[in-house]
């Protein structure tokens, strides 16, 4: 049994990992940090609580710490637990700059500990359902590839910290999800161009984003933002041999806002109503039907980890995969400040 120390209790430590924690067999969320409430505790009885991070990196049974708390304190939350011979689990972004990720990377490789990113929108509905399509040559060359998550929340946050410019916005925040599914399907662009901006009244961290991703023949085009009362498709993929396109979001975090660990049998599988299209050209004539999906099923990621520690796989998701993300998301914000297309270097990418 691996035991897990969850830091933070917010809606990342209730509502992702705490569930999925409990839901994997040979993990056990055996501790939490919370400073001043005991909310973990109640939900989940037998817990030990802590009010420090010292405490807990001082608790030898802990051998993974999740990183849960807000963007800004990743880097130092992450750096103090590899200090102290942890293994990581950091949620996204694991660090607010490319150059922090990287120091990361090195440290865990100096004390021989896994750094593993939380990006578990790999094991979404959609995303799995696109890469099956893909694999199996639906579309045809790929000539164009939309990706968005359009929100409506146009009033203040209820978590101050995501509005804080230092801490990144709605580009680290669901940009580093969206920038880790398309460079997982197709690898390093050569060069990067977008937008980021606030749109919301008042003063803030952007909100709303679009990034392109230039590819030899073809361009991936990411956006975010929190003023869409009717959101773009979610996935719109355009191809040499017809289209795929999906509206609607995977539905396992408004799931797991719900329940403290899985037992429906019929978890991340979507009614036929959410399914996706494929439009593809058969003999001349265009062929439309709708796409059962693959189930989404962020239980694997934590499966994952779990093997990784036991030495029996790869780690679900590589730390170098954060850096990748990271850059090209500083890149975007170049590509902003200056208005222009910026080359892709990725001669620094950390080893």
């Amino acid at each position: 049994m691996i035991h897990v120390g969850l830091v933070g209790f917010g809606m990342a430590g209730r509502v992702f990992h705490a569930p999925l924690i409990s839901s994997v067999d040979g993990l056990e969320l055996a501790a939490v940090v919370e400073r001043s409430t005991d909310n973990a505790a109640a939900r989940y009885p037998g817990l030990k609580t802590y009010r420090t991070l010292e405490a807990l990196l001082k608790d030898d049974s802990i051998e993974l710490v999740v990183v849960a708390t807000p963007t800004g304190t990743h880097f130092d939350v992450a750096r103090l637990a590899l200090e102290a011979g942890k293994h990581i689990v950091a949620d996204k972004p694991t660090a607010v700059r490319s150059g922090e990720i990287a120091g990361l990377i090195r440290l865990a490789s100096a004390r021989r500990r896994l750094l593993i990113p939380f990006h578990n929108r790999r094991w979404d509905s959609d995303f799995r359902t696109i890469q099956k399509l893909l694999h199996e040559d639906f579309l045809g060359r790929i000539v164009h590839v939309q990706s968005t998550f359009d929100r409506w929340s146009p009033g203040s946050t209820r978590r101050p910290w995501k509005d804080d410019p230092n801490q990144g916005g709605i580009l680290l925040d669901l940009g580093t999800h969206i920038a880790d599914q398309a460079l997982a399907l197709f690898g390093k662009p050569q060069a990067v161009s977008g937008e980021a901006r606030r749109e919301r009244d008042g003063e803030g961290a952007n909100d709303a984003f679009t990034a392109r991703l230039h590819y030899a023949g073809f361009t991936v085009e990411l956006g975010a933002n929190c003023l869409s009362s009717l959101a773009r498709p979610r996935f719109h993929l355009r191809g040499t041999k017809g289209n795929y396109c999906k509206r609607g979001v995977d539905p396992q975090e408004a799931a797991l806002n719900h329940v403290p660990r899985i037992t429906a049998p019929d978890w991340g599988r979507e009614p036929a109503s959410a399914w996706g299209t494929l439009a593809v050209d058969v003999d001349g004539g265009m062929v439309t039907r709708p796409v059962e999906p693959v189930p989404g099923d962020y239980r694997l990621y934590y499966h994952g980890v779990r093997d990784a520690l036991l030495g029996e796989a790869s780690v679900p998701v590589e730390a170098v995969a954060a850096w990748r993300a990271a850059r090209v998301l500083e890149w975007v914000t170049e590509s902003s400040a200056e208005h222009r297309e910026v080359a892709c270097d990725w001669s620094e990418e950390p080893a």
